[in-house]
């Protein structure tokens, strides 16, 4: 299989993750990138569905042809239902690419009937393209596939390849769920804020902008986070006598740390009952 310039592809599931990637794609066409795209989902989201249209996707085709891609984004629980019409566009070239928590390469293989699989975990930050993406593929992938998915995710931000399948959990939870985690701490910074004076709104606007810039500054700098911290951080002020709470042997750090192997073991937890449910 060689890279393709045009790929033809479907994908399986328009909602949070896979309207993310469907963003990303629509946003690429736009500027100048090509691919030929079906979306099957039951329940489209209207802005999605317009955005798809305009780009000239195919919704929801009743006799699909074999695609080059078939792209897998439903929730895990719902894998062996979407799998029965997902295979319809499967044939003896086509690379599987599941964005599915927990779900296993053997599993994937297996149910799909596909020995060219690769398992990733974008994040809906892709939606701008400043997402974050890692995947591991199966051992019938080669160069060509594994091009084939950077490709397909590199539209929506940065893409890291893994050698280890063990460490997709840990990329969910840190950087899949990550968002989530960013946004309750605005939340938390905004509701903070209300205590303490300050109007509803007001609060809302400095949290969601604090926020947004210091993930910037980061981002665009290429410092350390450690260092942008020391930097705002004067001994004896006031970040201090806050940091002094967040980095307390119960703050941010444990909590976090507690927060993520929750969130592996979620993640693993979903592998082994997508297992059990197709064994």
């Amino acid at each position: 299989m060689t890279a393709l310039e045009e790929p033809r592809v479907a994908l399986i599931g328009a909602g949070q993750m896979g309207g993310a990637l469907a963003r990303g794609w629509v946003e690429a066409v736009r500027r100048g990138g090509g691919l030929t795209l079906t979306v099957m989902e039951p329940h489209f989201d209207p802005a999605i569905e317009r955005a798809l249209e305009a780009a000239g996707a195919v919704l929801n085709p009743p006799d699909p042809g074999l695609a080059d891609v078939v792209v897998l984004a439903v929730k895990p629980q719902m894998f062996l239902e979407a799998a029965a019409g997902a295979k319809r566009f499967v044939g003896p070239e086509t690379l599987v690419l599941s964005i599915m928590a927990g779900v296993t390469l053997a599993t994937l293989v297996r149910v799909m009937g596909a020995d060219r699989v690769v398992r990733a975990m974008p994040n809906t930050p892709g939606q701008i393209g400043r997402g974050a993406s890692a995947f591991v593929a199966s051992p019938a992938c080669g160069p060509a596939e594994r091009q084939l998915a950077e490709q397909l995710l590199s539209p929506l931000g940065t893409v890291e390849a893994l050698t280890e399948e063990r460490l997709m959990d840990v990329v969910t939870a840190v950087s899949g769920s990550g968002p989530a985690y960013v946004f309750l701490l605005a939340e938390a910074l905004a509701a903070a804020a209300e205590a303490e004076g300050l109007d509803k709104q007001l609060a809302g606007r400095l949290a969601t902008q604090t926020v947004a810039g210091a993930g910037a500054l980061l981002s665009e700098t290429g410092q350390s986070a450690g260092n942008l911290r020391k930097q705002v951080t004067s001994p004896g002020g006031t970040t201090q006598a806050a940091l002094d709470v967040l980095q307390s042997p119960e703050g941010m750090g444990a909590i976090l740390r507690r927060a993520v192997s929750a969130a592996v073991q979620r993640s693993r937890e979903l592998g082994r009952e997508g297992s059990r449910e197709e064994a």
